[in-house]
């Protein structure tokens, strides 16, 4: 049986759908047979970033509604054999998922695939809901921002009183991943630190993801980001599926490069 893990955020904007494509292919590369779900009805983006946007013919909606086989819309990544992406429709509503469509899904998936990642809308609407139902396990992505922290806090309530777990009287499994975090920026106390944030949402730390150009341009030429082994925030990824899978290393690019006597002397 797979394991189910929703990577979710309460805020928009801190770069969800980035690390889903990044975890899901880092776990793929790992050898773990890995299909990533985009659940953001209408505002379909994981396909860009995993560069299948014009291999899409159909789509999640369409299995779940019996229009395509679940064959049919998986899209098999060209750079690794693990990986396996099912877009989401930008022409429907979020409506369209259903409880028993997407349990129908997951149940199938779960008999090939050792990994679904389901990449979750912003928020608590429906399709964020039905994203994290039947997880079980989350990585919750945060900013260093109070807004991005408190809304993640608020998410991390809705996994343990609204998913199947929480309705069975278990828990689901929280991870909590930091991105866009800019060290230097927080010894000005511009930003969170790592330790504020783990005191105020008490969840493990999985990994935090450095500011970095590399992102952008990653997923600009539809790249995961975690493929740019010399980057950053790649080798921050890579870091965070080693700790995913139970390996126990320090973390990296959580402090503020040590200035030399020229840069201190002329700033």
């Amino acid at each position: 049986m797979a394991k189910i893990i929703v990577v979710t955020s309460g805020k928009g904007g801190v770069g969800k759908t980035t690390s889903s494509a990044a975890i899901s292919m880092g776990l793929a590369l790992s050898g773990k047979k890995t299909v990533v779900i985009d659940f953001d009805i209408g505002l379909r983006n994981l396909d860009l970033i995993m560069d299948c946007e014009r291999r899409v013919v159909f789509d999640f909606v369409n299995v779940i509604q019996g229009d395509a086989t679940l064959n049919q819309a998986l899209i098999k990544d060209k750079r690794c054999e693990q990986l396996y992406i099912l877009p989401a429709s930008q022409t429907r509503d979020k409506d369209a998922l259903t409880k028993e469509g997407v349990e129908k899904i997951l149940n199938e998936l779960s008999k090939t695939f050792d990994y679904i990642i389901c990449d979750s809308p912003a928020g608590i609407e429906h399709g964020a809901q039905m994203a994290l139902y039947f997880a079980d396990e989350a990585i919750v992505v945060t900013n260093p921002e109070v807004s991005s922290v408190r809304d993640s806090d608020r998410i991390l309530g809705i996994l343990q009183s609204k998913s199947r777990h929480a309705e069975n009287g278990s828990r689901v499994k929280e991870h909590l991943l930091i991105t866009r975090y800019d060290s230097a920026r927080v010894e000005k106390g511009e930003m969170l630190s790592v330790e504020d944030i783990v005191d105020i949402l008490a969840v493990p730390l999985v990994g935090v993801i450095p500011e970095s150009p590399s992102v952008l341009t990653a997923s600009n030429q539809g790249t995961p980001v975690i493929m740019d082994t010399k980057s950053n925030a790649g080798q921050a990824y890579a870091d965070a599926i080693r700790r995913f899978e139970g390996e126990n290393i320090e973390f990296r690019f959580v402090k503020a490069p040590k200035k030399g006597i020229l840069s201190r002397v002329f700033g």
